[in-house]
């Protein structure tokens, strides 16, 4: 029987190290723009650079919620394809992996 309270303890400090990054990214998306046009410039690329972080930091997030779901409802560690167990290797490098490695 898989001890599912190590993944759940992973699961829940990854999320709150997104938290922390998405809050501090949102933060540095607020700050005031620096009023030269050239300084506007390089801030907007990485504006955007801050975006797409932030944008991957949220599907992350999701598949984080959804992995605690699947604890919660005993369905943890079960390939959506084929129903078979994925394996604790993979489990351990992606916590919230939904396909075992022969459905990947």
């Amino acid at each position: 029987m898989r001890d599912l309270s190590i993944y759940k303890e992973r699961l829940l400090a990854r999320k709150a190290e997104l938290d922390e990054r998405l809050h501090k990214i949102e933060d540095q998306l607020d700050d005031t723009p620096n009023p030269d046009a050239e300084e506007r410039a390089v801030e907007r690329e990485d504006d955007e650079m801050l975006e797409g972080l932030g944008n991957e930091g949220l599907k992350e997030l999701k598949k984080i919620s959804a992995a605690l779901a699947r604890i919660e409802n005993d369905t943890f560690g079960v390939c959506i394809n084929c129903g078979d167990e994925i394996s604790d290797a993979r489990l351990d490098i992606v916590a919230y992996a939904v396909k075992c490695r022969h459905c990947m």
